[in-house]
């Protein structure tokens, strides 16, 4: 094959540091753009950012060169940064984050679900969103991480 051709999407979540619900409505909106921009400017092709008072979901396209640990670290970092500066000083975000493949055909659901996050979480919490996310998945974890 002359050239390569890649379909690489990953549906990122990651949430605020010992789940504190203090991402305020009144900025959260300013807070997903940014994480739109920052994942454009660290080479990533973002689709869709949303989420709630305590946490953040992302539908993201990287290039097969990209390292996605390195990824998520900087958007992470860069985005605790913007919040400290811009909102609530102090900010961060806990230390790990999901990571799920995505398929191309279920990428516009997915982006659906990531634009409803506020009437999703009327009736669940992002702990049994989490679970239920692995679990689909087939990813092993462990109870003591999941809070």
């Amino acid at each position: 094959m002359p050239s390569t051709y890649t379909s690489l999407h990953y549906h990122l979540i990651f949430s605020t540091k010992c789940r504190q619900p203090c991402i305020e409505k009144s900025w959260r909106d300013d807070l997903h753009r940014y994480l739109h921009g920052t994942a454009e400017g660290l080479g990533g092709y973002p689709r869709i950012a949303g989420g709630i008072h305590d946490h953040v979901h992302l539908l993201v396209s990287l290039k097969p060169t990209a390292c996605l640990s390195d990824f998520v670290r900087e958007l992470k970092k860069a985005s605790s940064s913007w919040v400290g500066q811009s909102h609530l000083p102090g900010f961060s975000w806990q230390n790990g984050y999901a990571a799920l493949t995505v398929s191309p055909s279920a990428r516009n659901e997915v982006m659906r679900y990531i634009a409803r996050q506020e009437e999703h979480h009327r009736v669940r919490t992002f702990r049994d969103e989490l679970v239920d996310f692995l679990e689909r998945a087939g990813v092993d974890y462990d109870e003591r991480y999941l809070d």
